[in-house]
């Protein structure tokens, strides 16, 4: 199979109508928090155990395409019947992925802005994830807004890794995801919000045309625009709708197959209201959702950390995935939250 041929067959393995991305790639520092906040252990084997529970879940591939692991998951085999997580994945009809980028740290002379590492040993690592059963993979780049960030010189840099990245991705026959997330931290207004986003998008795709990335091969994971989340002004799920689609109308091509949008903070019920509003409109994308604590955070609480919670919690993911995939199809209304 030419790498071509691959590369279309993952995206049209995702990008379908009513799914969208499950993101189970937190580091290690990541889900120990999120244990903690349960009164969960953080261990190798609790961390197989919770991620074999999302991807077992039955049926998840109704509304899951694809998953996002981290590497250590990506490596490791279910707890249940020690089939590899990939498998397990690939059961359902989910396609599983892994995130390749190695985190952040402080951009040099751009104070208050960070940069993401992890392209040294890329090509090698991304030759053995393929090898574990990646089909695709996933860069995070972050920008924060504030008064002078994010600079010109933040955005042009960031942008210039996540080409790279996603170059040697579709040389591997791997289809890259490019993250190019505005954080909801701060107090900056929705129109502020919008400005940056939209820089920041319009600087990626000119780093992705100067590296001959085919766009027809990629996924853009974007934030939706809305207000920073100590800004106090409410808004409606039609207003970040009305501006997140004026900025992807903008700044991304129509060549670009899906756009899974990053629930970034925001709560399930706002995530997929929001979302729900996006797809009432015409687009040239397939406008789908890519989600972490949005899709993870009702089950993880019903889990807890306990064995004898496994089915209670499988079947509030399920819920949760059915709601958002409603959002995916423009057909979720918030008074679905109090149905059983």
């Amino acid at each position: 199979m030419t790498v071509t041929k691959e590369l279309q067959d993952t995206i049209q393995a995702m990008a379908v109508r009513g799914k969208g991305i499950l993101a189970a790639d937190e580091s290690t520092n990541t889900i120990a928090k999120r244990f903690a906040d349960i009164g969960a252990e953080s261990t190798e084997h609790s961390r197989c155990c919770y991620r074999s529970l999302l991807l077992s879940t039955p049926k998840l591939g109704d509304f899951i395409s694809g998953v996002i692991l981290f590497e250590e998951t990506l490596e490791q085999s279910c707890s249940i019947d020690g089939t590899p997580i990939p498998h397990l994945a690939q059961s359902q009809n989910i396609v599983p992925g892994i995130k390749v980028d190695k985190g952040l740290t402080t951009l040099a002379n751009c104070p208050g802005e960070q940069v993401t590492q992890g392209l040294d040993g890329l090509r090698e690592r991304l030759t053995r994830y393929k090898s574990a059963g990646a089909r695709f993979a996933k860069w995070r780049n972050v920008y924060h807004i504030a008064e002078n960030t994010p600079s010109q010189r933040a955005l042009t840099i960031n942008a210039e890794m996540l080409a790279r990245y996603a170059a040697l991705c579709q040389e591997q026959g791997i289809v890259p995801i490019v993250e190019p997330e505005v954080l909801i931290n701060g107090s900056h207004d929705i129109d502020s919000a919008a400005v940056a986003t939209e820089a920041a998008i319009q600087t990626l795709y000119q780093a992705l045309y100067r590296h001959g990335v085919v766009l027809e091969h990629t996924i853009l994971k974007p934030n939706m625009v809305v207000p920073g989340k100590d800004n106090g002004t409410k808004v409606s799920s039609e207003q970040v709708a009305d501006y997140t689609l004026k900025v992807l109308r903008r700044a991304v091509p129509a060549a670009v197959p899906m756009i899974a949008f990053l629930s970034g903070g925001l709560s399930p019920a706002k995530s997929d209201a929001y979302l729900s509003a996006i797809n009432q409109q015409e687009a040239p994308w397939v406008l789908s959702y890519s989600y972490g604590r949005a899709l993870q955070q009702e089950a993880l609480h019903a889990w807890g950390g306990k064995e004898e919670n496994w089915q209670e919690a499988q079947e509030t993911l399920y819920r949760r995935a059915a709601l958002t995939g409603a959002a995916q199809r423009g057909a979720y209304r918030p008074e679905m939250e109090n149905t059983d």
